[in-house]
């Protein structure tokens, strides 16, 4: 059963009360650190390949922190550092994610993005089996997200309305929009692996369909969205 990206959304919501606080330092300290390599790059050029080398770890660090967050488990800033513990595996899954991006870009834009959410649950799937390999996390992703490209397009684009309303507080408001969004996609990635791993048991229920469209997101923005 796939659940509407409104419920997700909410369902986000509910994790995130009386737990703002949490999510909103975490997310800081985790922005400024991936913004480091850029900072630093208008320094000295070189330095900025050390984004390169902490990327991928940073990606996975978060996705740990975010799905712990959204399952309402015990969930820590210093997570967010924990995906060094898997350094070869998360630096692995981003050099061959970007890429995989990059050589379809060469075709076309179209492609590019196609692989982009092909490959986009990759580090959620690293975060819960760690012992993955860099190819098998990729191709689990790739399957995983087989019909529910447009479903999380989708997603994505609900937050656009917010972004613009974030802009004109003068950026104040992705404070509390960044962790929102981000806690959403952990329990999109929760819904999708629940609909993937019974469609793998029973393959009889497999979805068909090329993607999966939300009566709920049948438009790009909400004209009101709903009150963060």
């Amino acid at each position: 059963m796939v659940t509407e990206n409104v419920i997700l959304m909410r369902m986000a919501k509910d994790s995130l009360k009386g737990k703002w606080g949490l999510a909103i330092g975490t997310f800081i300290v985790y922005t400024m650190i991936v913004g480091i390599p850029s900072i630093l790059n208008y320094q000295v050029h070189y330095l900025g390949l050390l984004g390169l080398f902490i990327s991928g770890q940073m990606s996975l660090g978060i996705a740990m922190f975010s799905l712990s967050f959204s399952r309402d488990e015990d969930a820590r800033l210093e997570q967010i550092f924990d995906g060094f513990k898997n350094y070869g595996t998360a630096l692995g899954a981003y050099l061959l994610m970007s890429l995989y991006i990059f050589l379809w870009m060469l075709l076309l834009i179209i492609p590019g993005i196609i692989a982009a959410l092909s490959y986009s649950m990759t580090f959620y799937i690293i975060a819960d089996e760690p012992t993955i390999g860099v190819s098998a996390a990729l191709e689990k992703s790739r399957k995983m997200m087989d019909g529910y490209k447009w479903k999380y397009v989708c997603l994505s684009l609900r937050f656009f309305g917010w972004m613009l309303l974030c802009i004109l507080t003068l950026g104040i408001g992705f404070f509390w929009l960044i962790p929102y969004m981000h806690i959403s996609m952990a329990k999109f990635y929760d819904d999708v692996k629940a609909n993937y791993n019974a469609n793998t048991i029973n393959p009889s229920t497999t979805n068909t369909t090329s993607d999966i469209i939300d009566p709920e997101d049948t438009y790009t923005t909400e004209t009101t969205p709903e009150s963060i």
